[in-house]
């Protein structure tokens, strides 16, 4: 069976290597010095009285194909903000979901909150580029990492001052992030080898997450029903796209999935 992960680092790759060769990493980590500092997402979701919303600029993905045009990225950024959305999370691999990075360009200058750079992060140049490009968080996708890159670029994103969002989908990835002692894990009900979803993966594995550690489900949401049975199994913070960028109506569907999520939090949390 084609392992659709393992495709799409393939491309990661070969596009990656294009743009080095355009901007090479020493010229790179020189426009650093023009950067403000990244901003830290963790108060504001730590402190979200239901949920904290990552609202996603969403062109396309490789299980659905075409999901919005989005011309204006920032525009749609701007709404996520007025709707509550506690960071923005951007696409920016290019040949499964139509993402780039003038879009995180666009978004960084046109919010306030933190902008996350998701993408299939498989190089330190990546990791550089994003914050050069004003991503405050990264992600890092355990399944496409071995133990010893997942760590250099896990330490890599600290030490720029990014927050890491490491993504998990299995008991043994678990595991392997936590032995990074992140502070952001993500639990993705999509399996990227095959792009089947699931939400018992969240729901089973989000109680497994350290306390101190905030917890993000990501996929499987079509609404503010399951948003809030995410938080009822442990979600702090919640990555949606689809459902934002197809439903026409992004400023009051966050609403809708904070309220959601402020319902169903426990009250002796």
């Amino acid at each position: 069976m084609a392992n659709v992960l393992d495709e799409i680092i393939e491309g990661v790759r070969e596009d990656l290597e294009s743009r080095r060769a355009a901007l090479p990493a020493g010229r790179l980590e020189a426009d650093l010095a023009s950067i403000a500092p990244a901003l830290d997402p963790l108060p504001a979701f730590r402190a979200a009285p239901g949920v904290a919303v990552i609202s996603e600029v969403k062109r396309r993905s490789p299980s659905k194909g075409h999901l919005a045009e989005i011309p204006e990225p920032a525009a749609l950024a701007a709404a996520y903000e007025a709707g509550g959305a506690s960071a923005v999370s951007v696409l920016t691999e290019r040949r499964r979901f139509a993402g780039s990075l003038a879009d995180l360009d666009a978004v960084r200058q046109a919010v306030r909150i933190p902008v996350l750079r998701k993408d299939f992060i498989v190089d330190p140049y990546q990791v550089t580029e994003a914050r050069a490009h004003g991503a405050d968080l990264v992600l890092l996708i355990v399944a496409g990492l071995d133990d010893l890159l997942l760590r250099d670029l896990h330490a890599q994103a600290l030490e720029l001052g990014m927050t890491p969002l490491v993504e998990v989908h299995a008991p043994d990835e678990l595991d392997r992030a936590m032995d990074l002692d992140p502070v952001l894990v993500g639990v993705n009900a999509r399996n990227l080898k095959t792009l089947e979803v699931d939400a018992r993966t969240v729901h089973e594995m989000l109680p497994r997450i350290p306390a101190d550690v905030v917890a993000v489900a990501e996929s499987g949401v079509t609404g503010p029903d399951d948003v809030a049975a995410y938080v009822r199994s442990g979600a702090r913070a919640v990555l949606v796209g689809e459902a934002l960028v197809t439903g026409g109506r992004p400023t009051e569907a966050i609403r809708e999935l904070i309220a959601a999520g402020t319902t169903a939090r426990p009250e002796q949390e």
